[in-house]
């Protein structure tokens, strides 16, 4: 990689700053894109619908209101985003399965992992602003994530 988020901070201090709250799961520890994003409450349907399409460099950002109960991305959902191009993903929540998602070529940062699958409903909304870690996360503005942490920009750097 040509960046790191310390570097993009010191040259662009509009960006905004994710909140240290997430560990790195994916094989890929550094990883940007633009962003699209998903909000759902333990039920990963859209994720999975989303991981299924052409994701062209992009970032997945789910947010599941940070629950713990439920893992919303696993390892079939993950191999199937990196075989469509999905560069990571950003997830206010849980994922499991972890020992394969380390072999992935695809960022993953989440909260923690949590061994139970979600129930599929058919719940959740797709490229909706949403919120957490103290970021605004809007459908096109760009993601940079590595070891150090997560920050958003309207606009790539």
């Amino acid at each position: 990689m040509d960046w790191t988020t310390p570097d993009l901070c010191d040259t662009h201090p509009e960006v905004q700053v994710a909140e240290p709250l997430f560990r790195g799961f994916g094989g890929r520890v550094a990883f940007h894109g633009a962003i699209t994003t998903v909000r759902c409450h333990e039920d990963n349907s859209r994720v999975r619908e989303l991981a299924g399409m052409p994701g062209q460099g992009r970032v997945m950002v789910v947010d599941g209101g940070g629950s713990l109960r439920r893992a919303l991305l696993g390892d079939q959902i993950a191999a199937n985003a990196a075989r469509n191009g999905w560069a990571g993903f950003l997830i206010h929540g849980a994922v499991r399965d972890v020992e394969v998602l380390a072999q992935l070529d695809l960022g993953v940062q989440a909260l923690a992992a949590h061994p139970m699958k979600t129930e599929k409903r058919g719940l959740g909304e797709v490229d909706v602003p949403v919120r957490f870690a103290g970021v605004d996360f809007h459908p096109g503005h760009w993601l940079y994530a590595d070891a150090n942490g997560v920050i958003v920009s309207a606009s790539p750097l």
